[in-house]
């Protein structure tokens, strides 16, 4: 290409940029491009971004139930470690039952003996009512003498002081009477109004022994409920008092997120609103489904160990955050187990924001067992069997 060719080419391009035309309408390219991004912006945060809530200050909670002895004693077994999987009722710990058995032993005869004393009692009442009836008799004899005698005396033909021995022989019948009316009353006082098994001696040696029978079957330490023992403390041998933390257990079915929310992100966060989460641990490719079941009462920093205090002239103001309560899906925990304390990431759906802030009252209790409901019968079911072996062929 020649210097002429080169030349009369830039002059060319200078004349271009010089044109307004050209230059008019890459500008309102430029401006276009710029509304239509802003457009775009506009309509994400109108149709997404305003209708949803999202934190990653949020982490997985969960029961963590304390397996504690609620009697003394040395432990002799110990039937799980920690990671391990437990059921409801399976037996965890076994504390010495030696004196347990003994107690049991001497509980177990004070009943049998108070049943037996109540029996002899009951035939003593019985002996009392035919000692009565016969001093019935005794007095009407007596008083049947005296009147045959009477006509006697009034004839001269019986001797008066025959009829005095007779008149004293009547007071002497009416005061054994007496007696044994008092006898056969002070008697019927121990044992009347219930039978043997309702008599309040043998209820008392009764609940002593469903007390000593229930401190025999607590020496055995079960499970309150299904989970993975975690923070196994107690040893071999321990000498360990009621009350004492042995382990927990931690179920892993039942579990929720607290996801704490700056104070200006809960304008629209409602009860029963859906919720995304995912998790550190599984990170993007696993997503769980939960929703909200809850508002704390209260930020973090009113329930802390110490204060802030916000009425001191230094005061510097804080966003504080409320943790909102959500409920996940058990299903979706079955799939991808979680642990208690891991870190979640949840976005809350807030596109229908008239549901309540606050909880109603809860219509079934958040967590029960049912492992030591036998307990208490099979205490009384024992005890029946004592009773009914020392009644006796006649009750």
């Amino acid at each position: 290409m020649s210097a002429s060719d080169t030349s009369k080419d830039a002059n060319d391009s200078g004349l271009a940029a010089k044109d307004p035309a050209k230059r008019s309408r890459a500008l309102f390219i430029v401006a276009a491009v710029f509304v239509l991004a802003g457009l775009i912006w506009f309509l994400l945060w109108l149709f997404v971004f305003s209708k949803r809530e999202n934190t990653d200050n949020a982490y997985i909670g969960g029961n963590q139930v304390a397996l504690s002895s609620q009697v003394s004693g040395t432990v002799v077994a110990i039937l799980t470690d920690d990671t391990q999987r437990v059921e409801a009722g399976q037996v965890l710990v076994k504390l010495d039952p030696t004196d347990a058995d003994v107690r049991l032993r001497q509980t177990s005869s004070a009943l049998a003996q108070a049943v037996r004393q109540v029996r002899q009692q009951t035939d003593t009442v019985n002996s009392a009512d035919a000692t009565v009836a016969a001093r019935q008799v005794d007095l009407r004899k007596a008083q049947a003498d005296l009147q045959r005698h009477l006509p006697l005396v009034a004839a001269q033909a019986e001797s008066p002081e025959i009829v005095q021995h007779m008149r004293d022989a009547v007071a002497q019948a009416q005061a054994a009477l007496d007696t044994a009316k008092a006898q056969a009353d002070a008697s019927r006082a121990t044992v009347e109004g219930v039978d043997i098994a309702q008599n309040p001696a043998v209820q008392q040696a009764r609940a002593n022994f469903r007390a000593a029978w229930i401190a025999a079957q607590r020496n055995t330490i079960v499970a309150p409920v299904s989970g993975y023992v975690a923070q196994r403390s107690v040893q071999l041998g321990a000498s360990i008092a009621p009350g004492q933390q042995l382990m927990t257990i931690v179920p892993l079915h039942d579990l929720w997120i607290d996801a704490n929310f700056k104070e200006n992100q809960l304008g629209h966060i409602r009860i029963g609103q859906p919720v995304k989460i995912s998790t550190d641990m599984y990170g993007s490719d696993v997503e769980y489904h939960g929703k909200v079941i809850g508002l704390g009462a209260g930020t973090g920093s009113v329930f802390s160990l110490l204060p802030a205090q916000n009425a001191t002239g230094n005061w510097i103001k804080v966003v504080q955050r409320v943790p909102v309560r959500i409920a996940l899906d058990n299903g979706e925990l079955d799939k991808h187990p979680l642990r208690v304390g891991l870190s979640a990431d949840v976005t809350v759906d807030i596109t229908n924001d008239q549901g309540p802030v606050l909880a109603s009252a809860s219509q079934q209790p958040p967590a029960e067992t049912s492992v030591y409901d036998q307990v208490a019968a099979q205490a009384d079911a024992q005890a029946e069997k004592i009773i009914d072996a020392n009644l006796g062929t006649s009750h």
